[in-house]
């Protein structure tokens, strides 16, 4: 093996060449998630780009909902060596400063856009992602999130606008390490003994002098297996803001959320309350490559200088009938002491969940 290029620089933490992961694990992935949004609703976009060196992968997606359409497209590629370059197909990022400003490029005659983001505020490192099946971590990664605006150009459907930083907003984050991707494992012990579900809540928030970001994974009986919530503001600083109580609502007959109220406390002691409004949403499992796509899933070799692009019509009933069994990314308005702030709310409530009433998969909201 020849040493790589990255190995000139002092950025290694493993005694191994930069060619090469920490890990052997096939599931090692390294993303990046961005979303934006006009706050009226009328164009909510979704993006990401990640590598997966131990399959061999690199790939890309841009989804938009416009009304009750939605288009996908997404780009996949062989990945031969690690690079610093974040690109494929038709699609690349370009880190103007780091954890400050980039830029998102899409090149695609359905789909097009030419934007870039700049934080609103200091990025912030989350608590450690772990998930276990079992005796095994099937998702352990480290995560860095921020809010901020978007400049530039997007054609949606044949429709050409402008992005204005003053009405667009969004949330990205950044993360790595162990997470499903590619073609699945063998069941396995899992044929015989399933998951019985999975409930989930983020929640970053841009209000005018800071940033909350809220999350929260438990399992079915409501054990909390991740918890974090902070508040950075302009200056800098980074206020802990206790352990997220979450009173959720849904639309009756479903599993769509349609308000949360989130109890906080600061430092001092003092109640901090937020309320969320989801409003459009898209569907991460359609189009985006996240579990359950039908057509494509982060990782999954589908040879190379592949991409697709798909229409959705959202009032179809095959895809309202899988809504329950979705991460739903919404755009959040929300208020806390009588400011308004806008964000992002991404929400699941998969099978059972005691504190929320689900006793199965099937059983949805009175």
């Amino acid at each position: 093996m020849k040493p790589h290029k990255l190995d000139e620089y002092p950025i290694h933490q493993a005694p191994l060449s930069m060619a090469r992961t920490a890990t052997s694990d096939r599931n090692f992935y390294d993303r990046n998630y961005f979303n934006a949004h006009n706050r009226d609703g009328g164009t909510f976009l979704v993006t990401g780009f990640g590598v997966y060196p131990n399959l061999g992968v690199v790939d890309a997606f841009a989804t938009a909902r416009r009304g009750d359409k939605q288009i996908a497209v997404r780009f996949s590629d062989a990945y031969d060596e690690r690079d610093t370059e974040s690109q494929v197909g038709d699609y690349r990022i370009e880190v103007i400063e780091p954890l400050e400003k980039v830029r998102v490029i899409c090149e695609h005659e359905q789909l097009s856009f030419d934007i870039t983001w700049e934080g609103s505020f200091e990025a912030v490192l989350e608590e450690l992602h772990i998930n276990m099946e079992g005796p095994r971590p099937i998702l352990e990664a480290t995560r860095f999130a921020q809010v901020g605006t978007w400049s530039g150009t997007m054609s949606v459907f044949g429709e050409d606008m402008d992005v204005d930083p003053s009405l667009w907003l969004g949330s990205r984050d950044r993360s790595w390490g162990i997470r499903p991707s590619g073609d699945p494992d063998p069941a396995g012990r899992r044929a015989d003994e399933p998951r019985e579900g999975h409930w989930w809540t983020y929640v970053p928030l841009r209000f005018d002098d800071y940033m909350l970001v809220i999350i929260a994974q438990e399992d079915p009986d409501g054990f909390r297996t991740l918890n974090h919530a902070t508040r950075v503001f302009e200056d800098g600083r980074v206020e802990q803001l206790g352990w997220p109580r979450f009173e959720t609502t849904y639309i009756s007959g479903t599993r769509t959320p349609k308000g949360a109220r989130i109890h906080l406390t600061t430092p001092r002691g003092e109640p901090l309350v937020v309320d969320v409004e989801p409003q459009t949403f898209v569907n991460l499992h359609r189009g985006c490559g996240y579990g359950g796509d039908p057509d494509w899933t982060h990782g999954q070799w589908k040879g190379r200088d592949w991409s697709l692009v798909t229409e959705t019509d959202l009032n179809s009933p095959d895809y309202v009938q899988m809504l329950p069994y979705s991460t739903l990314d919404h755009v959040a308005r929300a208020t806390c002491n009588g400011q308004e702030g806008w964000g992002l709310y991404e929400h699941a409530a998969l099978g059972r969940h005691d504190p929320s009433g689900f006793t199965g998969w099937v059983d949805m909201a009175p």
